[in-house]
């Protein structure tokens, strides 16, 4: 097999290099060397009447205007480049291979600039620009080498794939039991609103235990800031509360259970803080450990509450039945906060980004 033509559309030091281990494998005589190699250069090429060896070959390569246009084409497909992940049909390693062959070939050497290329790579969702960016660069900050900054954008690409974004679809897990956030659309409650129950079931999601997440006209939930409503998948029902008027099976705190919004006394906005952490900043991502609150705005006699009362989502081992069938109950209270209150949300499916 003969070896390639050099036609200025490989990095002159790969072909050097490469031609040298051609030499090397072909035992090829060293006399005879720089002849052969210049036999491989593309008629094209003008080069100089003397030279005396490959290294100064690959320099006269270099001084050809295909070098300048080689280089010029590599950085434009580096502006151009643009990352996609695993859930969008995307391959980081492949990816990353790419980048780094672009900056050899345009030779782009400065680790601030490779950062900037790699910035201008990733797909960013527009209303929240500015805080994904800020993250960005606070991860690089300190990369002082090549092998660095890959190692900081693989973090940050599995950064971006846990972001829960709007319209995506997740469970939530018990942390206490272990056992899932669920719903059935044949199942209603005997007592109380006589509505679709809520339960927790089962240590393994199913059908019954998906909800379709979203959040007020945002692509990204923030700590601090975002209501969130829940709906069922299988069912279509929002997750809420008959606003505190009805009373949970077993322990007659406030029921939960999943409605559409033709009752004009359903509440179904949710608001979230983190579980761990008191003050916790940034977007909503999977396996974050969380409480969930909503407020209720009446008692169970029909009164109003003033502002309506805080009431967080909990569940626990006391169980009710409906017919031959025994649940684990869930439900609102205002006691204080432990174990049974907090939830492990699990991203299953991301909904696409409006991206820049």
């Amino acid at each position: 097999m003969d070896f390639p033509k050099y036609d200025g559309n490989i990095h002159p030091n790969e072909w050097i290099n490469d031609i040298k281990r051609y030499f090397k494998l072909k035992n090829t005589n060293i006399n005879d060397r720089l002849g052969i190699a210049i036999s491989f250069v593309d008629p094209i090429i003008s080069l100089p009447a003397k030279f005396d060896s490959l290294d100064k070959l690959c320099n006269v390569l270099k001084e050809d205007i295909s070098f300048t246009v080689f280089k010029n084409t590599n950085e434009r497909m580096l502006q151009s480049l643009k990352y996609v992940p695993e859930n969008k049909g995307g391959n980081t390693s492949k990816f990353i291979s790419k980048f780094r062959k672009l900056c050899y070939n345009a030779e782009i050497n400065d680790i601030e600039e490779q950062k900037k290329y790699l910035y201008n790579s990733l797909p960013l969702p527009i209303n929240h620009f500015d805080s994904i960016s800020i993250e960005f660069y606070k991860k690089m900050e300190n990369v002082d080498s090549i092998n660095k900054l890959i190692k900081e954008f693989e973090d940050f690409a599995v950064y971006l794939s846990k972001l829960i974004t709007n319209e995506s679809i997740v469970v939530l897990k018990h942390v206490a039991t272990g056992k899932y956030l669920s719903s059935n659309a044949n199942l209603c409650y005997n007592t109380g609103s006589s509505t679709q129950l809520v339960s927790v079931e089962n240590s393994k999601f199913g059908p019954n235990s998906l909800w379709k997440i979203r959040f007020n006209n945002n692509e990204l939930a923030t700590y601090g800031s975002t209501h969130v409503t829940l709906q069922h998948v299988k069912s279509i029902m929002l997750l809420g509360i008959n606003s505190g008027l009805y009373q949970s099976p077993s322990t007659n705190h406030t029921e939960v259970s999943c409605n559409n919004m033709s009752n004009y006394y359903w509440v179904k906005d949710w608001e979230f803080n983190h579980a761990k952490v008191g003050n916790h900043q940034g977007f909503l991502k999977s396996n974050d450990i969380i409480n969930l609150r909503i407020k209720k705005f009446y008692d169970i006699n029909g009164n109003p509450i003033p502002n309506g009362q805080v009431e967080y989502l909990r569940s626990h081992d006391i169980q009710f039945n409906v017919g031959n069938d025994t649940f684990q109950e869930v439900v609102c209270h205002n006691e204080r906060l432990g174990g049974n209150d907090e939830w492990c949300i699990e991203l299953i499916k991301q909904y696409t980004w409006t991206l820049v």
